[in-house]
């Protein structure tokens, strides 16, 4: 019977758990502010001892972590609502290069070393520090990086040319199945033009890993060959657009 309550126990804080931080938001853990992460942690731990200890009653794990929850909607709700108090609560961005120059006093009072900074800047795609014209260490922790204008991708704009609309890529097939509630959202993919498309490319469903539609474009990643990008044919679209059409099938 001990070992039923405690697995009865377990299962009960942990779906609080589990709504509690739910309704906290959806910050990854790295993407957590100091005050979030302190209450994250605390919430744990709390959790933690009735979950062991079957004499502790359950409430007294549940009534902490629930006091966590409303600590938390009230510091937010302080914070969205008073600009100074969000500063003292988060802190404030701070720049640690300025102008292409690393400012050492500034990553002495971040205790940030010169190795760190390095390790930031690469995880933005940066691995030489004078490609960079400002980086931002912000109140989550997180570098945020502005490149040098000659290191600075090439835009469309830059071409002076008139970029596509951009659109999201549905997920037509994953694990050789059709996403049935993703077809309903395509008003130019259905079934039959997506086996005619890939019968053209010597594939079955069922060879398809996943594959993606944006647009007319056609991501395809088979289980055992290359992954490939095709198009659909647009007046072959348009044709099979009117005939579906007539017989009632958009």
């Amino acid at each position: 019977m001990r070992m039923l309550s405690l697995f009865v126990r377990c299962i009960v804080i942990y779906f609080f758990l589990l709504v509690a931080m739910r309704l906290m938001g959806k910050r990854q853990l790295g993407e957590l502010q100091p005050f979030e992460f302190a209450i994250t942690l605390v919430a744990s731990e709390l959790a933690c001892i009735p979950m062991g200890d079957p004499t502790i009653p359950i409430i007294y794990g549940i009534i902490p972590v629930f006091t966590l929850f409303l600590v938390h909607i009230i510091m937010t709700k302080l914070a969205v609502k008073s600009l100074r108090f969000r500063k003292v609560l988060n802190g404030k961005p701070v720049i640690v290069i300025e102008k292409g120059n690393i400012l050492p006093d500034v990553l002495k009072e971040l205790n940030m070393t010169i190795d760190d900074l390095l390790e930031a800047l690469r995880g933005n795609g940066y691995f030489n520090p004078g490609e960079v014209e400002y980086a931002i260490v912000e109140t989550n922790g997180t570098m945020t990086v502005m490149p040098k204008s000659g290191n600075k991708p090439l835009t469309p704009a830059d071409m002076n040319m008139k970029p596509e609309p951009a659109s999201i890529p549905v997920t037509v097939i994953m694990e050789g199945n059709f996403m049935g509630s993703n077809l309903v959202e395509l008003d130019n993919v259905y079934k039959q033009r997506v086996l005619k498309l890939l019968s053209g490319i010597g594939l079955e469903q069922n060879d398809v890993l996943l594959m993606l539609v944006t647009g007319d474009e056609v991501f395809v990643q088979p289980y055992k060959r290359d992954s490939m990008t095709v198009f659909f044919n647009s007046r072959e679209n348009s044709e099979e657009k009117t005939e579906a059409a007539a017989e009632g099938k958009l």
